[in-house]
C-alpha cells in the first residue's frame, strides 16, 4: 500500500507533463497525492473494518473532493443510486493494491480484486487490470520470481510482457485504459533492480505518471519488501492524518 502511494504521489507533478528519462527528482514542492491514494486507502479501510467496497470508496472521495477523479467517476460519486459504469478505466487497478496484500490465496486475491472494481469498473476489462494488479502483488508478496509472475500474468490475462521499456517508450502517449496501462506498469516492474528503480521505470514511460507508478509501487514494494525511508518519509509528509492512520493499521494487521 505504502509503495502505491509513493508511486501516486512521485508520478503525479509529471501527469501532464511526461518525462521520456528515469533521471528526474522523485519529490518537489507540488508533490501530492491524487485520487489514487485517496482511493487505495478507501480500499484499504474497506479491508480493515470489513466494510463494503463501494461505500468506502465513496465516503473516502466525499471527504477528498479535489483530488483529480474522472468525470465518470465524479458523476458515481454524485449519483443516488451509485450503480456501476461499465468502466474500463486504470482506476480499478491502481486502488486495487491493499488487495494483494491481505489476502491469503490466488481464488481470494481475484475474487476480492473483482469486487473492488465493479462497484464502479464492471466491464471486463476493468476487472482483468484490477485482477492483474492484485495477482502480481500478491506472488511478489509470496516470494514468486519475476519470471513466474510474468508467465502467471500472461497466461490468465493474455498481457503481452514480452515488451522492453525501451521499445515502449518513444511512442507510448497518456492512456486511461486498463489494457493501456497495466500491462506497462508491470514490465516496469519486471525490469527493475529495486523499489527506486521499479518507480522510475514507470514514470520514465510518459503518460499517465502517477497511475502508472502506483500501480509499479504496489507490486514493487511486494517483492522488494523495503522502501528506503527517504522516500517513506516525504510520502508521509504528505499525507493527512487519516491516510497515515489507514497505512499504519495496515501495515500492523498485515505484518509488512
Amino acid at each position: 500500500m505504502l509503495g502505491a502511494i509513493a508511486g501516486d504521489i512521485i508520478g503525479s507533478v509529471y501527469e501532464r507533463r511526461p518525462l521520456k528519462i528515469k533521471s528526474f527528482p522523485l519529490f518537489c514542492e507540488a508533490s501530492r497525492f491524487t485520487d489514487d491514494t485517496v482511493l487505495t486507502a478507501a480500499v484499504a479501510s474497506a479491508i480493515l473494518n470489513s466494510k463494503d467496497y463501494g461505500s468506502s470508496i465513496g465516503m473516502f472521495a466525499e471527504r477528498y473532493p479535489h483530488s483529480g477523479y474522472g468525470g465518470f467517476f465524479v458523476r458515481w460519486l454524485q449519483s443516488p443510486n451509485k450503480a456501476p459504469y461499465n468502466s474500463w478505466g486504470n482506476g480499478s487497478a491502481m486502488r486495487v493494491s491493499p488487495v494483494g496484500f491481505a489476502f491469503d490465496s490466488v481464488d481470494e486475491v481475484l475474487n476480492e480484486a473483482k469486487k473492488s472494481a465493479e462497484v464502479t469498473h464492471d466491464h471486463p476489462e476493468g476487472i482483468k487490470g484490477a485482477q492483474a494488479t492484485a495477482l502480481a502483488v500478491y506472488l511478489a508478496r509470496i516470494g514468486t520470481s519475476k519470471g513466474e509472475i510474468k508467465g502467471e500474468i500472461h497466461e490468465r490475462f493474455a498481457y503481452d510482457l514480452s515488451r522492453k521499456l525501451d521499445e515502449i517508450r518513444p511512442t507510448y502517449s497518456f492512456d486511461v485504459s486498463c489494457q493501456g496501462t497495466v500491462p506497462e506498469a508491470i514490465i516496469a516492474f519486471l525490469e527493475s533492480e529495486s523499489f527506486e528503480d521499479a518507480i522510475r521505470n514507470a514514470v520514465s514511460l510518459g503518460g499517465d505518471s502517477d497511475t502508472l507508478a502506483c500501480i509499479t509501487g504496489g507490486i514493487a514494494q511486494a517483492f522488494y519488501k523495503e522502501i528506503p525511508d527517504d522516500i517513506e518519509t516525504a510520502v508521509r509528509a504528505r499525507l493527512p492524518t487519516e491516510f497515515i492512520q489507514v497505512l499504519d493499521q495496515f501495515q500492523l494487521t498485515f505484518n509488512l
